[in-house]
């Protein structure tokens, strides 16, 4: 099975400090000793139907790398009434855009159709929809749910079930189970792993990343936080991806080699992202990038919070290849039930660029089924078929319907 890295979108690359309260987090019954929470796997993104507030069904985005969770649909929060305790000013995934957010406290979370209830947790619920998360990555969601919430327990993630399981501490034997540890730094609720990255042929670092489950990417590194850390040969410019205040800019290249105790991973796709070190950057805790799901999904997963150490126990896709888009097209979706797919921008002297597509055009097939028929995921997938594949596409320019046809082939 190749590893197939789809929709990047990063979201929470911002901090906000507010007074703290006890914040009990999700609670077992009691008399339980461990729980199975089942989840969607979209996009590379964990995604749990949250009962908010009572009886309203929302879906969320389990992130690690998440220090509160967020609601990003306040009309929810405004109709169930909820009161904003203050106003933040905060600074987007950009380093630039202003963004506004409110505290909403003592907001009762509950796992659906589940016992497992949060019930004084504080968030934050955001002016606008600053994700726009439904354009990029095709999937409808109300927020973020930040990883410290289950940080009381054993957190066990199962990427090939879709099973979050939860064990009281002490309950769980990993070494028995196969696992391997690696240690952890917690700061502000967040997890970071030290480790070496071998980032040229013949040279490798130290590098600081954030354990994020909220970025479907395998690796970003920050190209201004160690002289070594800069794009590879091969890397394309390139929008990398979504975060709080608009799109991000960068590259996409390879990282010879990332370092997990004996799971060393080879061959990493790796997005690039300059950090302006004119800004205050206290927040990212001197790291150097990000670890996402498309390298934890090739394991099963054990976090322990307050033990800090994260297990490692390799499934047979581990040393899958990583794979990226094979046609220099990125796509985003829009409508009711998000299945009318436009072209966002088209990488020059690729593919798609060769075929006369252009940004702007509306897609109404792929292949030999209708676009409107499927995902924006599926999508993406066919664009990443074998090189040397034939993709026909139907595009409506202008009103009118255009046929082109594209080849696809390695890009990086």
């Amino acid at each position: 099975m190749k590893t197939k890295t789809v929709a990047i979108v990063l979201l929470a690359l911002w901090a906000v400090a507010f007074p703290a309260r006890a914040q009990s987090g999700f609670s077992l019954p009691k008399g339980t000793r461990q729980v199975e929470i089942p989840f969607e796997y979209i996009n590379n993104f964990i995604i749990l139907t949250i009962a908010f507030n009572g009886p309203l069904p929302l879906r969320f985005i389990f992130d690690t790398g998440a220090e509160h969770t967020i609601l990003s649909k306040r009309e929810i929060s405004d109709f169930l009434q909820v009161r904003y305790d203050r106003e933040f000013r905060v600074k987007g995934s950009d380093l630039k855009t202003e963004l506004v957010a409110y505290l909403a406290r003592n907001i009762q979370l509950q796992i659906l159709g589940k016992d497992i209830i949060a019930p004084n947790e504080d968030i934050l619920v955001l002016k606008e929809d600053y994700f726009r998360f439904e354009e990029y990555a095709g999937l409808e969601v109300h927020g973020i749910l930040a990883g410290r919430v289950f940080s009381r327990y054993l957190l066990k993630i199962n990427y090939q079930r879709k099973v979050l399981t939860l064990y009281e501490r002490g309950t769980y034997k990993m070494h028995e189970q196969g696992f391997e540890p690696l240690p952890l730094e917690v700061f502000r609720n967040k997890l970071y792993l030290n480790t070496h990255a071998q980032l040229r042929p013949d040279s490798s670092a130290p590098v600081k990343l954030l354990l994020d489950t909220g970025a479907g990417m395998p690796l970003m590194l920050f190209t201004n936080t160690h002289p070594l850390i800069q794009p590879s040969a091969n890397a394309i410019p390139t929008n990398i991806g979504m975060g709080l205040g608009g799109y991000l800019e960068g590259f996409v290249g390879r990282t010879p080699g990332l370092m997990l105790d004996k799971f060393t991973q080879k061959g990493i796709l790796t997005y690039f992202q300059a950090i302006d070190t004119a800004q205050d950057l206290s927040y990212l805790n001197d790291r150097n990038g990000l670890i996402g799901n498309s390298i934890l999904n090739r394991f099963q997963v054990v976090i322990d919070y307050q033990g800090a150490t994260l297990w490692l126990k390799p499934t047979k896709y581990y040393q899958s290849e990583f794979v990226y888009d094979r046609s220099g097209l990125s796509i985003i979706a829009s409508g009711i039930r998000l299945n009318h797919f436009s072209v966002l921008n088209v990488l020059p002297d690729s593919p798609a660029a060769e075929a006369g597509i252009h940004a702007g055009d509306r897609i109404l097939r792929i292949g030999w089924l209708s676009a409107s028929l499927r995902t924006l995921e599926e999508l993406q997938r066919i664009l990443q078929k074998k090189a040397g594949k034939e993709v026909k596409i139907v595009v409506k320019r202008d009103g009118k319907l255009i046929k082109k046809r594209i080849v696809l082939r390695d890009l990086i």
